[in-house]
């Protein structure tokens, strides 16, 4: 009776389905020279692979008569700030954080004395990716590398993930169980993709293995090593809280507009707090940051700002990193609250996007992400058109940009 079911089971799939299946488990065993080459044992592959089947609710994927399926809208690049860095959320992370800063003293000065990485940074990293470790991953990782290599937007880069997936469980660093992940595949306390794992892993507990899974000391060490190996400055700061002048020009909020933080400073910027600099401070190279246009904080932002953002691409990623970081040991809010209450639809920044990029004042992607360039390409355009001067995405700009020839 149960093989009468499977047959009529079967049956009832479209043939297209049945097909892709067939097809999947062809290109999975066809990566076993490539397993090979990489160091997987035949045992390990095998063992891994058994049994292994295609997700095919995953975003981001390439389907054959589908649609397709973009990345899901990410909270960094969606919500206004004040949703995404809540302070109840922000003060109960930080708050749990001074327990571990308590709890793991030890390891975290090691790590620090090491890597020159504070041990709030890599603290507020692993709270922000898992709630330090209390939020379980939701996927395979397996099947997510497997599924995003065989119909994902980036079959060449998961192609490389699945295969180094294999080579850490082979090498015992993890179970296949435990290899729980992101949909993007990301994984371990402080999410990190296969070949980030061996790019930067870290066995700082000395058992002989990194393992971002369980062990805290490798998961934190690993982070700190990403970030110095992304050029991570010992000794400064992510950023500056201050307070814009009435005449600021917005428009100079990009990566590449950078001054020493004193000539910001003579230019009428203020610390938020009025805290002094020294001299070291004033002369550290920063960018403007106005996450929402003259409207909410601004900040000065150091290199170490833009490493942070080399962990996930998004400004409102790592200001959440930056202040959770602060207020494990500092309680303070920010100083100025955030003001908007809207956030434009991921397709209308797209459209003012393109329609900047008509106009000759944007040529970076059309990825419907309100990020520094965009903000900077609107306030561009405001100032030729003589609007209001906010670099802030809204509906009456861009239905003047649309209008505008």
């Amino acid at each position: 009776m149960v093989a009468a079911g499977i047959v009529l089971a079967a049956a009832l799939l479209p043939d297209a389905a049945m097909a892709a299946d067939a097809g999947f488990t062809r290109f999975v065993a066809s990566l076993w020279p490539e397993a090979q080459q990489a160091g997987v044992s035949r045992a390990t592959f095998e063992s891994v692979t058994a049994g292994l089947e295609p997700d095919y609710k995953l975003p981001d994927l390439l389907l054959p008569g589908r649609p397709k399926t973009g990345a899901p809208s990410q909270a960094e690049f969606v919500q206004v700030p004040a949703d995404y860095l809540k302070e109840a959320r922000i003060e109960a992370l930080a708050g749990h954080g001074r327990k571990l800063l308590s709890q793991y003293g030890p390891t975290l000065r090691a790590i620090e004395q090491r890597f020159g990485v504070p041990a709030t940074v890599v603290l507020a990293i692993w709270g922000r990716e898992t709630d330090y470790g209390r939020y379980r991953l939701p996927y395979d990782a397996i099947r997510v590398m497997a599924t995003q290599a065989y119909v994902g937007r980036r079959k060449d880069q998961y192609r490389t993930e699945f295969i180094l997936a294999m080579k850490i469980i082979g090498e015992g660093a993890v179970s296949r169980q435990g290899m729980r992940s992101s949909w993007a595949g990301a994984t371990g306390l402080t999410q990190f993709l296969p070949s980030e794992y061996y790019k930067h892993g870290v066995d700082f507990d000395g058992d002989g293995k990194i393992d971002i899974w369980n062990s805290v000391p490798d998961a934190l060490a690993s982070a700190a090593q990403q970030l110095v190996n992304k050029g991570w400055k010992p000794g400064v700061r992510w950023a500056y809280e201050v307070r814009a002048p009435a005449n600021a020009d917005c428009t100079q909020g990009r990566p590449e507009v950078t001054k020493p933080i004193g000539q910001w400073l003579r230019e009428g910027f203020v610390p938020a707090r009025g805290e002094r600099l020294n001299a070291a401070e004033l002369a550290e190279p920063a960018s403007l940051l106005q996450p929402e246009g003259i409207y909410g904080p601004a900040f000065l932002t150091t290199k170490n700002y833009f490493v942070i953002k080399e962990y996930n691409f998004s400004d409102l990623y790592v200001l959440f990193v930056g202040h959770l970081a602060d207020r494990i040991t500092n309680p303070e809010p920010f100083a100025t609250p955030w003001a908007a209450t809207k956030q434009l639809r991921t397709a209308d920044v797209e459209a003012m996007q393109r329609g900047l990029t008509r106009l000759g004042f944007y040529d970076d992607k059309v990825d419907g992400k309100a990020g520094m360039l965009t903000r900077a390409a609107l306030g561009a355009y405001q100032k030729s058109a003589r609007l209001k001067l906010d670099c802030w995405p809204s509906d009456s700009v861009l239905r003047a940009i649309e209008a505008a020839r």
